[in-house]
């Protein structure tokens, strides 16, 4: 499975289509025999006891339990006659579509996997429940800002699910110390730290360190840290007009020429070409 961090960046780089929402009281007696799933579909289940069958393995169908099905996977689902099955389910299309140093990024869904596949256990489920709800309500509603409104709902549903995975993921007091070692840096980047610094912080040897910063937060702690001085940067080449030797020392660089080998190697263009195509007002 992804970490957070990373299912969090594959999302967020898909534009998704809608197909269709809705709402299931299962009969004590339904049944869905084995077949071959068509469409990308994300089905909660809020009621009721089951049993899914993915691919000839068997996962348990109950409130808290979250599926994932993609195209081609061969699923068999039935419902306990004791406990009827009920759940939201959502059924969709996708495409991958993002921007990268002011290049466009298309990918269809052949090309880029799904990130979530299969059964997921969730503990936020009146959250999701709720935006589901809110989904199957404004599926049965039409017009653009309407459309507008699924989207962001969607999104929503997205992000609390992998706030949710964050929140299982953090165990114990070394991710803390992870986190709290992130929280520094975007409070102290202008300052001269290093790796060995912020290890001590956590509490780790700089090599596990390094290792869990990276699988929790998706960046090196120093890709991090010089993501966090790039960014501010790019606020002040834009916003004003200071000396681009102010600018470095502002964002923890004592020297301006490397500072500029560093924020053409993160944007692809040197801070004076950025500036000059994204400046709000004329340089002199």
């Amino acid at each position: 499975m992804l970490t957070p961090g990373e299912l969090a960046a594959r999302l967020n780089k898909l534009v998704v289509s809608i197909l269709l929402v809705g709402h299931q009281k299962c009969e004590s007696h339904w049944h869905q025999k084995s077949r071959s799933i068509k469409y990308h579909s994300v089905w909660l289940i809020i009621k009721g006891r089951g049993t899914f069958t993915i691919g000839g393995t068997h996962y348990p169908a109950e409130p808290g339990k979250l599926f994932c099905f993609t195209p081609g996977m061969v699923v068999e689902r039935t419902t306990d006659p004791e406990q009827p099955l009920e759940y939201y389910f959502l059924r969709f299309h996708y495409t991958e579509c993002y921007e990268e140093k002011e290049q466009w990024i298309y990918r269809n869904a052949a090309e880029s996997k799904f990130p979530l596949e299969g059964m997921y256990t969730v503990t936020n489920t009146p959250q999701l429940i709720y935006q589901m709800e809110q989904l199957d309500l404004l599926w049965k509603r039409r017009g653009h800002m309407t459309a507008m409104r699924r989207k962001i709902v969607l999104q929503d549903f997205f992000l609390t699910l992998v706030a949710d995975f964050r929140a299982q993921k953090i165990a114990g007091d070394t991710t803390a110390a992870i986190e709290l070692t992130q929280d520094y840096m975007i409070g102290h980047y202008r300052e001269p730290l290093t790796l060995e610094t912020l290890a001590q912080m956590a509490g780790l040897s700089v090599s596990h360190y390094s290792r869990l910063f990276k699988k929790y937060i998706g960046y090196s702690p120093i890709d991090y840290l010089t993501h966090l001085r790039v960014d501010r940067a790019k606020e002040l080449l834009v916003l004003s007009d200071y000396r681009l030797k102010s600018i470095a020392g502002s964002v923890g660089y004592t020297d301006e020429f490397y500072f500029s080998r560093i924020f053409k190697k993160v944007t692809g263009e040197s801070p004076r070409e950025y500036a000059k195509k994204h400046r709000f007002f004329p340089t002199s």
